[in-house]
């Protein structure tokens, strides 16, 4: 049975720090729509710059437009032994459609982690995070150049000014009815993401192994190396 995990938060609230390494750490793949997204446009594609004008204007992309991307990702090898969707659900339409695709797969329940954090502390991290502007990598907290290519770094565009606000109304109206319409179930879990980010880690592999049930191999693989986590704070 694969280890089917959603990490939600609001923008800002390291949901996909978190998803990134805990993805590495076990094994399975971070499924970012957004990083899909940002992938399709740097190759031109019509429909993800459409999406992209949306995305730059904080709003969200239209439902049958990820759901499709998602559809086709969750359909290669690399995802039945499980994965980790960062960004995805963000509407009540789309979870539902995610219900109807994880049947098709019939591959165990969905984990649900909400990452929270209040919201002065998202419009901070919003307003001071940055990242290169040649190969669109997260920069690491003070740095002067990409750490990866020694780009320029510059404001990500959805988070630049009133835009940081918009997303946030728009996370409120469209999104937290998502953590509603999972909050019932025994595998929804939430997190304190305003601690220390090795507590947020140490918290987020807790939830999950609890939630799963996974108590044997899930928490070996859960044994973090110094390096890796520094990295990972870095992308917070």
């Amino acid at each position: 049975m694969g280890l089917n995990v959603i990490m939600m938060g609001a923008p800002g609230a390291g949901k996909g720090t978190q998803a990134g390494r805990f993805a590495r750490e076990r094994g399975l793949p971070k499924i970012s729509t957004g990083d899909m997204l940002r992938e399709a446009v740097k190759e031109g594609h019509p429909v993800a710059l459409e999406a992209k004008a949306l995305m730059d204007r904080g709003e969200l992309v239209d439902d049958g437009t990820i759901i499709a991307i998602v559809r086709d990702r969750l359909t290669k090898p690399d995802t039945q032994p499980g994965f980790v969707l960062d960004g995805f659900p963000r509407t009540v339409d789309q979870a539902v459609a995610l219900d109807a695709i994880m049947e098709e797969r019939a591959q165990g329940p969905l984990v649900v982690i909400d990452v929270v954090v209040p919201e002065e502390e998202l419009v901070r991290r919003l307003g001071s995070r940055r990242i290169c502007g040649t190969c669109g990598a997260n920069a690491e907290p003070g740095g002067a150049v990409c750490t990866k290519c020694n780009g320029e770094l510059v404001v990500r565009s959805d988070d630049d000014g009133q835009v940081v606000v918009e997303r946030l109304k728009v996370y409120e109206r469209v999104t937290r009815p998502v953590l509603e319409y999972y909050r019932a179930r025994p595998t929804f879990r939430f997190v304190n993401g305003a601690q220390a980010p090795e507590q947020v880690a140490n918290d987020v592999d807790s939830m999950i192994d609890d939630a799963a049930g996974s108590g044997g191999p899930a928490k070996v693989a859960g044994k973090r190396r110094t390096s890796a986590r520094a990295a990972d704070q870095a992308e917070a």
